[in-house]
């Protein structure tokens, strides 16, 4: 019996996320449907992080258990040979039995991108979110260090999560300006659901003043989600690196 850890990039566009859903075609399901073409038998991915739909990821992780003796080369063609263009495994590497993707992970780290010019360049407009207006960043680097550390997050959780526990610990939030692109990078030892971009919809609402200063330390201590701002779309959130 083997581990194998698979490092997988993927436009998440078309997809209702990474983690297989009724109804719905998910990205962990083309990937398995590709492992079975290539082995003849029936895997089971544990992905590191549930991306949502129109989520993407350069450095998303799975692992799956296989008796399969096939080269770890084998299987990375193989596999990329069977996928769709928007869907590529970057690596695959042997990892211990007891190896977690999921359990195992320190820490996840997001980049958040938006564009500040119109129209968006069709280069980018799967991966960007626009917003031309003129943002104050100032403002926002001020308020986005209330979020580091470890805090009650269910003013950024969406409405129908089911995370019991809300408590997570951000180690790094930055904002960065690169030509007509603002990113914001997020890394922590977990999110919620819909946690990045509530976050991200928030600190735009402070960049845009309809947030005074001290609005994100409230909306932190009320833990209700009602005060955050909206969520911010999901075409502009990739998952960057997955740290173990």
């Amino acid at each position: 019996m083997r581990n194998i850890k698979l490092t997988i990039q993927y436009d998440g566009t078309n997809y209702s996320g990474w983690q297989s859903q009724k109804n719905s075609l998910a990205i962990q399901d083309i990937v398995e449907a590709s492992l079975k073409k290539l082995t003849g038998q029936r895997h089971r991915l544990i992905g590191a992080a549930r991306t949502d739909a129109g989520v993407h990821a350069k450095g998303q992780v799975a692992n799956f258990k296989t008796e399969s003796r096939l080269p770890l080369t084998n299987i990375r063609d193989g596999l990329n040979h069977n996928l769709p263009p928007d869907i590529v495994i970057e690596n695959a590497r042997h990892v211990a039995l007891d190896f977690h993707s999921r359990y195992d992970a320190k820490s996840k780290y997001y980049r958040y991108s938006v564009y500040t010019q119109k129209p968006v360049s069709p280069f980018y407009k799967n991966f960007v979110a626009p917003v031309p207006r003129k943002l104050d960043l100032r403002a926002i680097k001020r308020e986005s260090k209330v979020l580091l550390g470890r805090h009650d997050f269910s003013s950024f959780q969406g409405s129908n999560s089911k995370r019991l526990n809300p408590v997570r610990n951000i180690y790094r939030l930055e904002l960065k300006r690169s030509g007509l692109f603002l990113h914001f990078d997020i890394e922590a030892d977990g999110f919620l659901y819909t946690m990045v971009r509530t976050i991200i919809g928030t600190l735009i609402g402070v960049g845009r003043g309809r947030l005074k200063e001290g609005s994100v330390k409230k909306i932190l201590r009320e833990r209700k989600r009602s005060l955050a701002g909206p969520t911010a779309p999901a075409r502009g959130l990739s998952l960057i690196k997955v740290r173990y």
